[in-house]
């Protein structure tokens, strides 16, 4: 019986492809079953946070590496989702990200256990949860 040999290649090729197969996952699970926002119905939330906080720029990243027009809310989005959280679900009853920077070290954030609204400083981390228009 002879031995078939698979070539480096086919094994690495097969190595990347199941690393975007995870990486697609991972966006599914985070963007799940995007809801609207019940009141103005021209943007969607993504149904779920991004499984860890994040300093503001990688946060930023994150949304966009979601595809298809995913972004970080701006402060007003942010609001409307803390008015909206009951409807909406899932949220942490901390502080999220917006996309709203008062720069060049601070951006906007909004805490979702009584609603103040903050700068922090770009570097700290907050939870993360993306948008995009409908």
């Amino acid at each position: 019986m002879k031995k078939q040999i698979i070539p480096i290649t086919f094994l690495f090729a097969a190595i990347l492809m199941l690393g975007s197969i995870s990486s697609a996952n991972a966006q599914s699970n985070i963007i799940g079953k995007p809801v609207p926002i019940p009141i103005q119905y021209t943007l969607q939330v993504a149904q779920n946070d991004f499984p860890n906080q994040m300093n503001w720029a990688d946060a930023k990243k994150a949304c966009e590496a979601l595809g298809e027009g995913w972004r970080l809310p701006t402060k007003d989005e942010l609001n409307s989702m803390y008015i909206n959280k009951n409807a909406i679900g899932g949220f942490s009853p901390n502080s999220y990200w917006s996309s709203t920077e008062m720069p060049p070290v601070f951006a906007w954030n909004q805490y979702f256990n009584y609603g103040g609204r903050i700068n922090d400083q770009k570097t700290n981390k907050n939870y993360v949860r993306a948008v995009r228009p409908l």
